[in-house]
């Protein structure tokens, strides 16, 4: 399985990171999108991802650096990409009505237009695990405000586990989100301060063996700890990075 990050930056571009985007490529499968945050159709196009490729794109949470993007993609499937292939959206509770509010704020009439493709836009809801496109996907609870719940998504699809924390401060959930997963992609925002919502390095190294995850990536990272990056023992994303696992 193939990894890239098409986005690993925090919500303010901090190191001139595209916010949070990555796309998983699957051999028998379409192909997935973790996140689509505000500028990730700008980093599609910069690292030569066909939009159309994409069969389903999962929402971690509601925030802009998170799910922004998605007004452009549905605009760009239908007016640039002609994509005919059906797309499968989802994310928290609250994700359908949001994302409607968001669309016609950004590209009025956008939500009521016909479309040649087939869209189905699911909630998720907390430690269901539910199988679609391939994919089983269960929510686990972070804590991190966004008007909505905030998830971690651990994700199943072809013979491999990789848990995504979203954004969060610590919590225990992470332990069984990420546990024993083949690729844990955890943020990571500042080194050792401690704030609300937000993990740091320190804790979630400390954590690290209690999840027991085979490979751990952190991201999200803000100025602080992009500055700190050589201090860090664990791999640190970048925009562009491919992983295989």
């Amino acid at each position: 399985m193939r990894l890239q990050f098409l986005g690993s930056g925090d919500a303010f571009g901090s190191g001139g990171r595209f916010n949070t985007c990555f796309h998983l490529e699957r051999s028998q499968q379409g192909n997935v999108l973790i996140d689509c945050g505000a500028s990730s159709m700008v980093a599609i196009r910069k690292w030569g991802v066909d939009p159309n490729s994409i069969s389903t794109v999962l929402v971690s949470h509601l925030h802009g650096d998170h799910f922004g993007g998605l007004p452009f993609f549905l605009l760009d499937a239908q007016l640039v990409s002609r994509r005919t292939a059906p797309l499968v959206l989802a994310g928290p509770p609250g994700f359908r009505e949001r994302l409607m509010v968001v669309m016609e704020a950004m590209f009025a009439g956008s939500t009521k237009v016909e479309r040649k493709f087939a869209l189905e836009i699911r909630e998720l809801e907390l430690h269901e695990r539910v199988e679609f496109d391939g994919l089983a996907v269960t929510p686990y609870l972070m804590k991190h405000y966004s008007g909505a719940p905030s998830y971690a998504l651990r994700i199943e699809t072809e013979d491999k586990v990789l848990t995504y924390s979203g954004d969060t401060e610590w919590v225990e959930e992470l332990i069984p989100a990420g546990r024993d997963a083949d690729l844990f992609i955890c943020e990571a925002y500042f080194f050792d301060k401690v704030m609300k919502y937000h993990i740091d390095y320190t804790t979630l190294s400390r954590h690290l063996p209690e999840i027991g995850a085979k490979r751990t990536i952190v991201t999200h990272m803000s100025a602080e700890l992009l500055g700190r990056q050589g201090e860090i023992a664990l791999e640190a994303a970048h925009d562009g990075m491919v992983v295989d696992f």
